[in-house]
């Protein structure tokens, strides 16, 4: 019978996050547009709440995108993404709402966090730099929702997912993550028979990446089942270098030419493992999708979109 308000319920993961609520019962799902709701101004938040009066919220609401667009924007993701969690988040502790949950980013772990990432080391060294206005922002959100529990009960929690694709992602090449861009790289490489494909980095750096299905999959697990102050990790706890990551997609896409690295340009963070035991043993949750197969069904679903 909870009336849900999903933040971002038209993006990547909102979408698929309310269609897991669909499938699970829900019903009544609040999915206002950004031009119906600004959430970075109070006012049009508090206006949803007096409209429909959710109860549980799950906030997924976020300005994102790759290496170069948080090179280029690093103001905007910091103040965005920070205005729109306060608002949110202090808007929903008035309104007295019964729980509520914060997607966070992997982006928020220390530049050099021990492999695998625990969630306990969140706290032990400063985010990458090319993200870190990002991950520092949201990070500060976990902050609030843990203040907010001490002091008002506030029943919040805070998810962390690592780096997520699937079909329906954003292939802009000015704002995409790694795997949708190199997606169109090499498709558009074999179109045109060109001899290679040139990459940000060395490749040297690892990644890990989860199915956007399996992520919605644990948020709504979380949701149900998770009450607790401490964050957790949604991620399948095995990472790739981005230089086989490329050989990989390479493949899938049937590209044959030469895969040419600009050390120039940066690798980002080093590595990115997550561990994952809190949330299996939390809520009862793993990754089902393997990256091989998330990727084949992500590339077909684009080039079957370049022919329609």
């Amino acid at each position: 019978m909870s009336k849900i308000w999903v933040t971002g319920g038209h993006g990547f993961l909102g979408k698929r996050v309310i269609s897991r609520l669909e499938e699970l019962g829900y019903t009544d799902i609040v999915n206002p547009t950004h031009s119906e709701c600004d959430l970075k101004v109070m006012a049009e938040v508090e206006e949803v709440f007096h409209a429909h009066s959710p109860d549980m919220i799950v906030h997924l609401a976020a300005l994102v995108g790759g290496i170069g667009a948080n090179r280029s924007r690093p103001g905007e993701f910091f103040y965005d993404n920070m205005l729109m969690g306060l608002n949110v988040i202090e808007a929903s502790r008035k309104a007295g709402i019964k729980k509520f949950l914060c997607a966070g980013t992997v982006c928020a772990y220390p530049k050099f966090c021990p492999v695998p990432f625990k969630e306990d080391d969140l706290w032990k060294g400063y985010p990458e730099e090319t993200n870190a206005p990002y991950g520092v922002a949201k990070k500060a959100l976990l902050v609030q929702l843990q203040a907010y529990r001490a002091q008002y009960g506030f029943p919040g929690i805070f998810i962390i997912p690592v780096n997520l694709f699937g079909p329906h992602d954003n292939f802009d090449p000015e704002s995409s993550h790694v795997i949708p861009a190199m997606i169109r790289k090499f498709v558009e490489a074999d179109a045109a028979g060109a001899a290679t494909v040139k990459l940000w980095g060395t490749g040297e750096a690892s990644r890990e990446f989860l199915y956007v299905d399996d992520a919605a999959v644990g948020i709504c697990s979380a949701l149900e089942q998770y009450d607790s102050p401490e964050p957790v990790n949604l991620g399948t706890g095995r990472e790739i270098s981005i230089k086989r990551l490329a050989e990989l997609i390479s493949d899938i896409v049937g590209y044959s030419g030469d895969i040419m690295w600009d050390p120039t340009m940066p690798n980002g963070q080093p590595r990115r493992q997550l561990d994952t035991g809190r949330a299996k043993d939390s809520f009862g949750w793993e990754a089902e999708v393997s990256l091989e197969a998330g990727l084949r069904r992500t590339v077909e679903w684009y080039t079957n979109t370049l022919t329609v």
